[in-house]
């Protein structure tokens, strides 16, 4: 289901989408939607990147799929 929102757009890159959108012959709806699913693979690197920061600092901790079980009581000790 889609869902109607309300965005704010420089009139510098509306109008650049609306040249690519006249050459594609697709909507603005269309290659915003296409450009923030595109966008979220960078967005995925980004918080990977963050994750992988906060275990070299010691912020988080990595825990062994064993520790894991054990927590859980999947195995016993």
């Amino acid at each position: 289901m889609k869902k109607l929102i309300n965005i704010r757009m420089d009139e510098g890159l509306l109008a650049e989408l609306d040249q690519y959108g006249s050459t594609l012959e697709r909507t603005r709806t269309y290659l915003i939607e296409k450009a923030v699913v595109s966008y979220f693979d960078t967005l995925e690197e980004i918080v990977a990147d963050m994750r992988i920061d906060d275990v070299k600092s010691g912020r988080t901790s990595v825990m062994s799929l064993e520790e894991v079980a054990q927590k859980l009581e999947l195995i016993d000790v």
